[in-house]
């Protein structure tokens, strides 16, 4: 079998300490000084190729997604956690929340959960931790943990706008539409964070759709359309709220311009199922 580059490494180690060993004499020092040197920069070169070849997986990681993505149901928040600054503490928290950090940019959401619990083990009550950990259970579709977790957030940060457009997320699956209401209706008078406020009028178009107030729903599509044209999901929904108000043909309309705004994105080729399905004479789907 062939070693691996770390065995390698470990074994270039090991030689320069057994040289280091008794009491060299000069000569032997100095080498082992070019030595260590040496051994140090290939070190040091391998983790930063190490480092932007992670990157490069994440965006492997964000291509993935966009060819799976799942249109069966409204998507949780993008996340945008804030990736934390891994310094020397004496416990090593703030190491366990990079890599949970890390293992949810990834997708990786049960192994981030294990990550931040250590962080918040090693470091009770800190903040950054208890965030992500809440993004990593509500990733991972533990509603009821991920509730407490923000909750504990929200009580230190109450303007705290992405923990709470996430409660809002979580009320709005487990189909508790007056809290949903509450939080969402907050971060957007907060207007503190951009993505908070655009995923804020998202979601409560959402929650108005499934109560079937479509004048309400179809009020929240549009402003958040018109905050970020780019998430091709409102459109598909904007279009459902207008056809189940009678307004086929703007729902027509709408479906079409989602198309075109990103035919290749997964919602835009949805929108374009859906002209086509109505073309057919067929309904579209009420969920």
């Amino acid at each position: 079998m062939t070693d691996s580059p770390i065995t390698i490494l470990r074994r270039e180690y090991d030689a320069i300490a057994r040289q280091l060993e008794g009491a060299p004499g000069t000569a032997e020092r100095e080498a082992a000084k070019r030595e260590i040197i040496g051994y140090f920069k290939r070190v040091d070169g391998y983790l930063s190729e190490l480092t932007q070849l992670k990157d490069d997986i994440r965006q492997l990681v964000e291509r993935y997604k966009q060819l799976t993505a799942d249109t069966k149901q409204a998507a949780a928040p993008e996340f945008t956690g804030q990736r934390p600054a891994v310094h020397a503490d004496h416990i090593g928290a703030s190491t366990f929340m990079e890599k949970g950090w890390s293992l949810i940019s990834l997708g990786d959401h049960a192994g981030a959960i294990q990550a931040l619990q250590r962080a918040l083990q090693l470091s009770p009550g800190e903040t950054q931790a208890e965030s992500l950990l809440g993004w990593a259970q509500m990733l991972h579709e533990d509603y009821d943990d991920a509730l407490q977790t923000f909750s504990k957030v929200l009580m230190k940060e109450p303007a705290n706008s992405l923990a709470r457009i996430n409660v809002g997320y979580i009320c709005l699956k487990k189909r508790i539409f007056g809290e949903a209401i509450e939080h969402l209706s907050k971060a957007i008078r907060l207007d503190n964070d951009k993505k908070a406020t655009l995923y804020a009028h998202f979601y409560l178009g959402l929650v108005y759709l499934q109560r079937e107030m479509f004048e309400d729903a179809e009020t929240f599509f549009q402003k958040t359309i018109k905050l970020g044209p780019n998430l091709i999901e409102a459109y598909y929904e904007l279009g459902r709220a207008y056809w189940f108000a009678g307004d086929q043909e703007q729902a027509k309309v709408t479906w079409q311009d989602g198309f075109k705004a990103n035919k290749f994105n997964p919602w835009g080729k949805k929108c374009g199922e859906m002209v086509e399905l109505i073309a057919r004479g067929e309904e579209p789907p009420r969920d």
